[in-house]
């Protein structure tokens, strides 16, 4: 990724991220840091990460030694910060490893389907998406990153999300209908002229709730790949049971 990309891309990315509580601006930078390296395939130099937090050099630099003394980011011959072997430690002990539990049954319906399919889970009032995957053969595919957050009330995941909570008050009739019947489809509720279908994965609480959602600007996709989206969701409810 070019110097002046990568900048880009986090500046981009901070200006969306949570602010710091008072008292609390060292782990904040430090976690900053952490999720720009994470994102950024190339790695980071000291001083894209500086130019990421806002921050002097010197501080960014304290901060990936300390990143570094855990394991968590290594610094590469090319003097680019990249993740290490301890981050990948800490992600699998995300929900007992949902992801990646899940990757081999979402690569097969990716491939199947020749379009992008993704696990999302409610974490509070938003959907977020724990797994991308973009199939293999296909050269030009819609996709998003892994991480990306959406509030619960657009899009087929988020309705899938909610239809495997209890009813709420005031609900959408849509989420009333996936309940009963089990999968979704919207049309640009989150990106325009988008086709979303989602599809709950069944868990037993405390396991946040979880579907499967596929996206295509081709609505033949989205109805036709509706069987394998609801066989996959079925196959992953009993791996994750």
């Amino acid at each position: 990724m070019p110097a002046n990309a990568a900048q880009s891309a986090a500046r981009t990315r901070v200006e969306g991220a949570p602010s710091a509580a008072p008292g609390s601006q060292t782990l904040a930078r430090g976690l900053s840091a952490l999720q720009a390296i994470a994102d950024a395939p190339g790695g980071l130099t000291v001083q894209q990460v500086a130019d990421h937090l806002g921050a002097h050099r010197t501080i960014a630099y304290r901060l990936l030694a300390t990143l570094s003394q855990f394991r968590y980011v290594a610094k590469g011959e090319d003097g680019r910060y990249r993740p290490a072997a301890a981050l990948a430690v800490l992600g699998s002990s995300f929900d007992n490893n949902v992801r990646q539990l899940a990757i081999p049954t979402l690569r097969t319906l990716a491939d199947e389907l020749g379009t992008t399919v993704s696990l999302l889970v409610a974490e509070g009032d938003q959907q977020v998406a724990i797994a991308v995957i973009v199939p293999s053969q296909v050269y030009y595919q819609l996709s998003f990153h892994e991480g990306s957050r959406h509030p619960l009330d657009r899009g087929a995941a988020g309705v899938a999300l909610l239809a495997s909570m209890p009813p709420r008050p005031g609900e959408r009739d849509l989420v009333r209908q996936t309940r009963e019947q089990g999968w979704v489809i919207t049309h640009g509720e989150i990106e325009p002229n988008t086709y979303g279908l989602a599809v709950p994965v069944r868990r037993r609480p405390p396991s946040p709730p979880t579907c499967i959602n596929l996206i295509s600007h081709r609505e033949d996709v989205v109805l036709g790949g509706k069987d394998a989206v609801v066989r996959a969701a079925r196959e992953l409810s009993a791996i994750l049971h």
